[in-house]
């Protein structure tokens, strides 16, 4: 699905299989683009492809047999001032960026430490490793 604000760039996000084009412009508009993606979705992993700390972010998930949504920003035609946006929200700089229902969890040390402690399944609404 294509689409295009006047003045707009397009912008292609990424979940696995399916890719569409969405409108960033402004870095107003790139911050709010952040909050809007983090608030729509339960898990959100902001990632770049071929980054190791974010396979491992993303590994977690795959062990609690979670889908994140994943935006690639190598990937992504205005990926870096996506991540600029995030760095303006978050404080940091670097991938991953992971979110859990709203609130930022933090990157791949976090999402682990988290997934040890037990306090990630909490966050998630799951009793344990092997629950759905």
């Amino acid at each position: 699905m294509a689409s295009a604000a006047a003045g707009g760039v397009s912008v292609w996000h990424q979940r696995p299989c399916l890719r569409w084009r969405t409108p960033v412009s402004s870095a107003s508009n790139k911050v709010a683009f952040v909050k809007k993606t983090v608030s729509s979705h339960d898990i959100v992993i902001f990632s770049k492809s071929y980054c190791p700390y974010c396979m491992t972010a993303k590994a977690v998930f795959q062990e609690l047999k979670k889908e994140p949504y994943v935006l690639e920003l190598d990937e992504i035609e205005d990926g870096s001032e996506i991540q600029d946006a995030l760095s303006d929200i978050v404080g940091r700089h670097t991938v991953p960026q992971v979110f859990v229902h709203g609130k930022h969890l933090g990157g791949s040390d976090d999402t682990v430490e988290a997934y040890e402690s037990g306090r990630l399944l909490t966050l998630l609404g799951i009793g344990s490793k092997d629950d759905p």
